[in-house]
C-alpha cells in the first residue's frame, strides 16, 4: 500500500525526468517527421483563426472568393474559407458619413473648435454679380451599395469631394451675392442635393446623399464690417416693415367694425323712420276717414283723447267759463291724492 503523506525521492525524480527526456527525443526525431507535424499544426492554427471574423452593427461585409463577388454579410460572427480563399471588407453603411468644406472640426462633436487655416481656396467662391463670398459647407451621405464603394471607383471619398465643389461653385456662380448670403441659402442647398445625387447616380458607386447644408456664408474679411451694416439695416428694414403690418392687421379690421356698426346703425335708424313715419300716415289716413263720416264726433273725440293726453302733464289746472267770466271753482284733487299717497 502506497504511503501518500511522503513524496518520492530526489533520486527517483531525477529518473523520471530522464525517462520523459528520452521519449520526446525519440517521438520528435526529424528523421520521423517532426517539420511536418510542426507544419501541420501551424496551418490548421492559421486557418482555424483566419476562419472566423466579425461584422460590427454599423457595418456590411463584402465577401469575395477567389477575387469575385460572393454577397453580403449582415452584423455578427460568420465563418469564411481561410488562407485567402475568401476575403472580406467592412464597409460602414450603417452610419452617415460627413465631408467638411471650408473648415475641419478640431474636436469631434464640438462646432465651436475648428480650423480654417490653408483653406481659402475651398471657401472662396464666386458669385454671378462677380462677388465673392466664404462659404463653408458640409455633405452627409450614407453607403447604399458597398460592393460598388469599394470596387467600382479607386477614391469614392475624393470624387465626392470634387463633384460637391463643382456643384456648389455652379449653383453659387448663378446667384447674386444677396441670394447667397441671406434668403436663397436653404433652395440652393436643394439645388446642389439634387444635382450630386443625380451625378453620382451616374457614377454609379452605390452612394446616398443625406443633405447638403451650408454651415455659414459669410463676405470676405477686407468686406465683412461693411456687409453687416448692410445686413443690419436690412433687419431695421424688416423690423419697421412687421411692425407695421402688425398696426395695419390691428387698426384696419377696428376700423372696419366701427364703418359697419355706424352703418348698421344708420340702416336701424332709418328703418324705424320709415315705419314711424309710416305709421302716423296710417294714423292720419284712418283718422281722416273717420272724420269724413262723422265730422263732428271725429273732432270731439280728437279733442278729448288730446286733452286726456295733455292734462295729466299739467301741475295747475285753470278752467274759464265764458258765460261769467271768471275762473271756476276747482279742487286741488290731484295734489289731495298725490299728498295722499305720499
Amino acid at each position: 500500500m502506497q504511503d501518500w503523506g511522503q513524496g518520492p525521492s530526489p533520486d527517483d525524480l531525477e529518473k523520471k525526468v530522464i525517462e520523459i527526456t528520452d521519449q520526446i527525443k525519440k517521438k520528435f526525431n526529424p528523421q520521423r517527421g517532426f517539420l511536418p507535424v510542426v507544419i501541420i499544426i501551424f496551418l490548421l492554427v492559421i486557418g482555424g483563426y483566419s476562419s472566423f471574423y466579425e461584422v460590427d452593427t454599423e457595418e456590411t461585409g463584402v465577401v469575395l472568393r477567389f477575387g469575385e463577388f460572393a454577397g453580403f454579410s449582415d452584423p455578427g460572427l460568420h465563418f469564411k474559407l481561410p488562407f485567402g480563399i475568401e476575403q472580406v471588407y467592412l464597409v460602414q453603411t450603417g452610419r452617415v458619413l460627413k465631408e467638411e468644406f471650408g473648415y475641419r472640426t478640431v474636436t469631434p462633436g464640438v462646432r465651436s473648435s475648428f480650423s480654417k487655416r490653408g483653406l481659402e481656396e475651398e471657401s472662396l467662391t464666386l458669385t454671378g454679380d462677380l462677388n465673392v463670398s466664404d462659404v463653408e459647407w458640409i455633405v452627409q451621405f450614407q453607403i447604399s451599395d458597398p460592393f460598388k464603394y469599394i470596387f467600382k471607383i479607386q477614391d469614392p471619398v475624393g470624387t465626392i469631394r470634387d463633384i460637391c465643389e463643382a456643384m456648389v461653385r455652379k449653383a453659387i456662380g448663378n446667384a447674386n451675392v444677396t441670394q447667397v448670403l441671406t434668403t436663397e441659402r436653404a433652395a440652393l442647398a436643394g439645388e446642389i442635393e439634387v444635382d450630386l445625387q443625380n451625378t453620382l447616380n451616374q457614377y454609379d458607386i452605390g452612394v446616398r446623399i443625406v443633405t447638403v447644408k451650408f454651415q455659414d456664408v459669410t463676405p470676405p474679411d477686407p468686406v465683412k464690417d461693411a456687409f453687416n451694416e448692410v445686413n443690419e439695416a436690412e433687419q431695421q428694414k424688416e423690423s419697421l416693415i412687421f411692425q407695421a403690418r402688425e398696426q395695419f392687421n390691428r387698426e384696419v379690421p377696428r376700423a372696419r367694425g366701427e364703418a359697419k356698426r355706424a352703418l348698421q346703425e344708420a340702416e336701424g335708424y332709418a328703418v324705424e323712420r320709415i315705419n314711424k313715419a309710416q305709421g302716423e300716415t296710417n294714423r292720419f289716413i284712418a283718422l281722416l276717414t273717420e272724420y269724413k263720416k262723422a265730422p263732428e264726433v271725429t273732432r270731439r273725440r280728437i279733442h278729448l283723447e288730446t286733452m286726456e293726453e295733455i292734462l295729466p302733464r299739467l301741475e295747475e289746472t285753470y278752467i274759464m267759463d265764458d258765460k261769467n267770466g271768471g275762473l271756476l271753482p276747482l279742487l286741488p284733487l290731484r295734489k289731495a291724492m298725490e299728498g295722499g299717497v305720499k
